[in-house]
């Protein structure tokens, strides 16, 4: 069984990777001075983004090989379980990491949008960001900004000096998400392909009767996706959430099976996943601007 290591704060994690701890609640980390270290497991009390900066081969996607290889981000939020595999009984880390503890951040604008706008830090490992040497480049050039204020002595602007620097460089990854979803095009049309088939055959089964109408976490994992990734994706690549096109679906069902004058409109509810007639007679007025009996009526 593999070992797990825990990090309840930054000391704990700059320890375990061999640093000298400048500031309590944030790090700039360069892997290459880490003693080398047996695969484990890492649990994460603390926000870390990681550079990886190790080739493991060309990246496919389908049919076409990903070019952005010069250096992978990966995104680690508090409460999350890390697992390194490596074929060797031991192995050097390379790379750099960003780590700061949720407290450098409490009670700032930047706390706000990690919930609201970096959700990338909800996605899975194997949804990283790849990055061309260009942004490569640029992540390095903020984390040596945030690593010469740690080496400043501490004064009333530090705080302040950190925090706008870990947001600017978060803004910078949003910036190259935006890259990478378009960059991968190809890969996004077959996702909105493979979402609509999802939807056909859930409505087709009767899955709806058993389980109810279907989530976007439900399509996220069918699709073996992150709800954030997924959630993003669809957005960017359709441009309206993945609950809207769930709820447009609905619609677009409902309407059909109204027109069979041989199924009552509880019989339809029931039939799309509605465990109650009323909240789908209110979700479709609401969607349509009439009840469903006088949809049927007008039809």
């Amino acid at each position: 069984m593999k070992q797990v290591h825990h990090f309840h704060s930054i000391s704990d994690y700059n320890h375990f990777n061999n640093h000298e701890t400048l500031h309590p609640l944030v790090s700039i980390l360069d892997y290459s001075t880490a003693h080398p270290r047996r695969p484990s497991k890492m649990h994460f009390g603390i926000y870390c983004i990681v550079l990886k900066e190790v080739k493991c081969g060309d990246l496919k996607y389908g049919r076409h090989y990903y070019d952005y290889q010069q250096g992978t981000l990966v995104f680690i939020s508090p409460g999350q379980v890390i697992e390194v595999e490596n074929d060797a009984a031991y192995y050097q880390p390379m790379g750099h990491a960003l780590a700061f503890h949720p407290d450098l951040i409490r009670a700032t604008s930047l706390a706000d949008d990690l919930h609201a706008k970096h959700n990338f830090f909800g996605y899975n490992t194997n949804e990283a960001l790849h990055l061309s040497e260009r942004e490569r480049q640029i992540v390095l050039d903020c984390f040596s900004k945030i690593q010469f204020e740690l080496k400043q002595p501490v004064d009333r602007h530090s705080k302040k000096l950190i925090v706008s620097n870990i947001d600017l460089f978060l803004h910078y990854c949003e910036r190259f998400y935006d890259r990478q979803f378009y960059t991968r095009a190809h890969v996004n049309k077959g996702i909105i392909e493979k979402f609509e088939v999802l939807l056909n055959d859930y409505f087709s089964s009767d899955r709806p009767q058993e389980i109810g109408l279907p989530t976007v976490a439900y399509c996220a994992h069918e699709l073996n996706l992150s709800v954030n990734y997924f959630g993003n994706l669809i957005k960017k690549e359709s441009g309206i959430s993945a609950q809207e096109y769930i709820h447009n679906k609905i619609i677009e069902l409902a309407k059909n099976k109204i027109f069979d004058i041989h199924k009552t409109v509880n019989i339809v509810a029931c039939e799309l996943g509605f465990k109650h007639p009323q909240h789908f007679s209110r979700f479709f007025k609401q969607r349509t601007g009439t009840s469903p009996s006088e949809y049927r009526a007008g039809s």
